[in-house]
Parts: C-alpha cells; structure tokens; sequence
C-alpha cells in the first residue's frame, strides 16, 4: 500500500472556545498551556467511553469550573501537521503519558457572561479573559481556531440573533449594543443608522428604566424580549 493510502491512526481531542464581552472588547478564555509561558484554548483528549458532547462539558468544568453553559459543536480541524512541532509533541506525550501522533480536535463554541466566576482550577490554570483583538501565539493550530471561532458568532449574528445576548446584561444600553456588534465585527457602527435598525426590531424592548449614578446623560435601558423573538421567528 503507498504511504498515501495508509489508514490513519489518531487521537481526538476536545478544543473549547469560549467567549465573554467586557463591555467593550469581546474576549476569549484562555489557559496556560502546563509547564510553559504558552496559553491556549481549554481542551483535552477524549477519554475512551465518552462521546464528544460529554466530552467538551467535562473540560469545560475541570479546567475553569463553569457548569452548564449551552457548548455547541461548530468544526473539526483535522490537518495533519497540527501536531507536528516539536515542543508541542514533547508537551503532548509528557502530559497524556503516550505517544500522540495525528491529532484531530472537535472544536466547540460557547457565550456567556464575562463576569461568571472562575474555580480554583481555573486560577491553578491560570484562566483568564483576553481580547480577541490582541491574542498570542498560540500552541498547534489553536490562533486559527479563535478566528473560526469568531467568524461562527458573526454568522449567529445573522442566523439566530439571540445568542448574542448571553453576551450582555439582562439590562443593557443602546451603546453595550452597539459596544457589542463593534467588537464582533471588528469595526465601527454610525450610532444614528445603528439606533434607526435597532428600534425596528420588536424583541429588543426599550424599558421605562434609565442609568443612575452616571456623569452623562443617564440612557434608557434595554431587554431582549425571548417571547416576541419567538413569535417572530414563528412567523418567517
């Protein structure tokens, strides 16, 4: 059989992207990648009798504590040098105590709010939240990931719309909004025009409600309203 024909031999892993806005920036969940100054994305091999799914929740609460956040499985990165620098196989069989050779990763995608706490594992790990605009370089292929990653929530942003406030408060602003949608898309919105669309949509719900204790003009809160957000989809 030529090289090329062989059957391939291959761990899989789990790879967890998980993001958070500040307000500002969106950011992205990071550990340190054990015994070195490198971080990288959650994730882990998956253990012999357990699916993907299982999977993905299990590192997600070992590595930073969270539980029960909605993950959703978005792509498979199966190139077959991912694995292949040196420093990364070394860290790969030191870690896991075998040899690794091809290494397949489902990659999962989650929201959530930035200000969930994190465990003591995650401090151990050295868990913490970075701005997507300013990642480091990353071990395997994980810097493409993120950016995936990232393109996946700006098609949510378009397909199902109602992920995107697991991002935001209960309560938010015209401007955490807009905050939003900059960071997602990497650029400026004209806070008029952005205003005008917003106001069309009828499960976003301007409240009676306004900002206290501010130096500027106080502004009207928000809320996504799920029910109207249902109908509407109902209806289309």
């Amino acid at each position: 059989m030529e090289p090329s024909q062989e059957y391939m031999y291959a761990h899989v892993s789990i790879d967890c992207a998980i993001f958070g806005f500040d307000g500002n920036e969106l950011n992205i969940l990071l550990i340190e990648k054990e015994g070195t100054a490198a971080q990288k994305l959650p994730g882990s091999l998956i253990y012999q009798m357990e699916d993907t799914d299982s999977a993905a929740g299990r590192v997600l609460c070992e590595l930073t504590g969270i539980r029960k956040m909605s993950l959703r499985q978005f792509r498979c990165f199966s190139s077959p040098d991912r694995a292949m620098d040196p420093d990364d196989v070394v860290w790969l069989e030191k870690t896991y105590g075998r040899p690794v050779g091809r290494l397949i990763t489902i990659a999962y995608l989650s929201l959530c709010r930035i200000n969930r706490t994190l465990s003591a594992a995650a401090r151990r790990k050295a868990a913490r939240w970075c701005p997507v605009s300013d990642l480091p370089a990353m071990p395997f292929d994980h810097n493409r990931i993120a950016e995936e990653a990232l393109c996946e929530i700006r098609q949510w942003t378009e397909s199902e719309p109602a992920m995107l406030f697991e991002l935001l408060p209960v309560k938010f602003t015209m401007a955490e909004l807009r905050a939003l949608y900059e960071a997602i898309y990497l650029r400026r919105f004209d806070i008029r025009n952005f205003c005008k669309k917003i106001a069309r949509i009828p499960y976003i719900v301007r409240l009676d409600e306004k900002q206290t204790d501010v130096a500027h003009r106080a502004a009207h809160y928000y809320k996504f309203d799920r029910i109207a957000y249902n109908q509407l989809r109902q209806s289309m």
